[in-house]
């Protein structure tokens, strides 16, 4: 079962991705369970990561699809989303929220598919990854996608992550092999950052919410490219 949310304020669309979905489900055998929002402030109010896709209109009243967007990934970094919109130029701007497509108004049926079918596989392909961390008093498994950024102190490394911080012993260097497969960029000698909760950059700093972290000089130009890369050759 897949878990679909419908962010669109038009009757007429809500009506017709409700036809396209259910032929959808039809042809391809694929069980959805199906939301529909009419207007972006009731579906970030009501949004707990619960959704595997979410098809999301760009020009809303009251809160534009981007806005949601942005807000989406505040706190929900695996989620695919797909944005649909009657402007081209305003689609193109989902690199900076991850977006993995998006579908033109008029809406038709074959084009719709084809996206919906990439991200029924990207969801099917999806696996978490773990890391088992020896904390005081015992060991813990977190969530890769949780973390933000890891932060050596000597001897000492600080897991940041959406629950908080965990204080663990060793190296990143330990680390920087796997987590590199899973996203993670390696931005000055004292921190491994997530890319996906990367939010902007300037000449010396990285920013991660309300957090500046330093970039190694050596490191700005593969860090530049890496994220470049992660969002979509953003800053090409």
């Amino acid at each position: 079962m897949f878990n679909i949310a419908i962010v669109e304020d038009e009757n007429h669309y809500q009506q017709q991705l409700r036809e396209y979905l259910a032929q959808f489900q039809e042809e391809k055998n694929i069980p959805l369970n199906l939301t529909f929002f009419s207007d972006g402030d009731q579906f970030i109010d009501k949004y707990q990561s619960q959704f595997d896709i979410v098809l999301l209109d760009i020009q809303m009243p009251l809160v534009d699809g981007m806005t949601v967007a942005e807000e989406i990934r505040k706190i929900d970094q695996k989620v695919i989303i797909i944005f649909i919109t009657n402007m081209t130029q305003y689609a193109i701007k989902g690199y900076a929220v991850n977006a993995l497509d998006y579908v033109l108004k008029p809406i038709t049926y074959f084009p719709f598919s084809e996206r919906l079918q990439k991200a029924i596989e990207k969801v099917e392909k999806k696996e978490t990854h773990y890391l088992t961390l020896k904390v005081k008093g015992g060991v813990i498994r977190v969530d890769t996608a949780t973390l933000y950024y890891i932060e050596s102190q000597g001897h000492k490394l600080i897991f940041h992550t959406k629950e908080g911080e965990l204080e663990s012993s060793g190296a990143i260097k330990h680390y920087e092999g796997d987590l590199s497969e899973q996203g993670f960029f390696r931005i000055h000698k004292g921190f491994m950052v997530n890319l996906d909760y990367v939010q902007g950059i300037n000449d010396t700093f990285a920013l991660i919410g309300d957090v500046e972290l330093p970039i190694g000089r050596t490191k700005k130009k593969s860090f530049l490219e890496a994220l470049a890369a992660r969002w979509g050759d953003g800053l090409k």
